[in-house]
């Protein structure tokens, strides 16, 4: 049975449960609880919204020294899912793990069942990537990409990036 809003007798007020006490301190967040994830919608502008956040998000965990490898890698993953399968939403992921930064997009284009298609298709994912696999293995990460096993398919894209090979991409 529905029941309507009845606001509170004249005088009274209702009480919500108020959220625990913030600590002041200001410490920014360890680089380790970095788990930061964007859904943008799949239009040209989306890259860059995706490569402000990683920027942000990196300034908050205190790993900006990776940056410039991370918002490179950001743009071209972004970029070439866009590209396979425009206007559909696009999610990305970042975490920070075990002294690497994983970036993942997952993006609607179910791989093919035929397998001349299922190659052609691979192919233009690759050819898409190629700048981004450039920079990863200067980073000496690792990058691929295949079914997302998240709920509805679609393909997902990745990028792991270490910490020590970030940081020395364009630093000479």
């Amino acid at each position: 049975m529905f029941s309507p809003f009845i606001p509170p007798a004249p005088g009274s007020f209702a009480v919500c449960p108020t959220a625990p006490p913030v600590s002041d301190e200001g410490a920014p967040p360890s680089p380790d609880a970095l788990t930061c994830s964007l859904t943008v919608p799949g239009e040209a502008y989306s890259a860059q919204i995706a490569r402000s956040t990683v920027r942000a998000v990196l300034h908050a965990h205190r790993l900006d020294p990776l940056a410039s490898a991370a918002v490179q890698v950001t743009g071209e993953l972004v970029a070439a899912s866009r590209r396979l399968d425009p206007g559909r939403s696009l999610y990305l992921s970042v975490r920070y793990r075990d002294d690497s930064l994983r970036l993942t997009v997952y993006d609607g284009h179910t791989p093919h069942t035929q397998p001349r298609l299922a190659a052609h298709c691979e192919a233009r994912r690759r050819a898409a990537l190629r700048l981004m696999a450039a920079v990863v293995r200067e980073c000496g990460g690792a990058w691929g990409f295949g079914e997302s096993r998240e709920p509805g398919g679609g393909t997902r894209t990745w990028a792991t990036l270490p910490r020590s090979g970030a940081l020395r991409y364009l630093s000479a």
